[in-house]
């Protein structure tokens, strides 16, 4: 499948069935859960058939229910961890779609993860994983022209990449970003607001995946 088809395909889902995620399915996760930490340095881990963490007051007001699996976004704390984490979450987030699973990126409407933490790490996220009682709706997007700056007409792969990029889940869907074309190279430029900076890692990512070119 195409990427752009699973971008499309994915949704936010915040209610799920009581449905067990398969082995195999679980080990390709585990699996590229090891790959992005060896790449990212991270501390990501996965958890299944853990309900503990969003049986929770806020996860309720978040109406999250029936999520007892998810990915807990750990790193070392530093100025890079939060695009960091956008980027490499976003990555299992489309792995998972891709095995036929649904997500949705949890910033505090979770109580406490299982996760273990060492010192100078913290919890920067959390997705929630499983089978979703629905498969969510689409976001609205803004027009195009307002996320990008090309100076000249725009060539398909970067048309391709906009259109990746309009399709990354961002905080409140604010999408606070922009790509800028300039000399073959692609620029990205995070807006101000809530968890802009993770937001830029997801877009980063949905318009390398889909391009094979960086954002820089």
């Amino acid at each position: 499948m195409d990427i752009l088809d699973i971008m499309k395909a994915r949704h936010s889902v915040r209610q799920y069935s009581r449905k067990k995620i398969e082995d195999d399915k679980r080990k390709a996760l585990e699996e590229l859960v090891m790959e992005c930490n060896q790449k990212s340095g991270m501390h990501i881990q996965i958890f299944f058939d853990e309900p503990k963490c969003f049986d929770s007051m806020m996860a309720h007001y978040g109406k999250f229910s029936g999520v007892e699996n998810y990915i807990a976004l750990v790193g070392e704390k530093s100025a890079a961890l939060d695009e960091k984490t956008g980027y490499y979450g976003e990555r299992l987030v489309l792995r998972a779609q891709e095995l036929g699973l649904n997500t949705c990126w949890v910033a505090m409407t979770h109580g406490k993860s299982a996760a273990k933490i060492k010192k100078g790490e913290k919890q920067a996220c959390i997705i929630a994983l499983g089978y979703g009682i629905t498969q969510g709706t689409a976001h609205p997007n803004k027009p195009v022209d307002q996320l990008c700056n090309c100076a000249f007409d725009m060539p398909d792969w970067f048309s391709r990449g906009m259109e990746a990029a309009l399709l990354a889940p961002t905080a409140m869907n604010q999408q606070k970003f922009r790509l800028i074309l300039k000399n073959g190279r692609v620029f990205a430029e995070a807006g101000k607001g809530f968890y802009t900076k993770m937001d830029m890692g997801i877009v980063k990512f949905h318009f390398e995946a889909a391009t094979g070119r960086k954002a820089e």
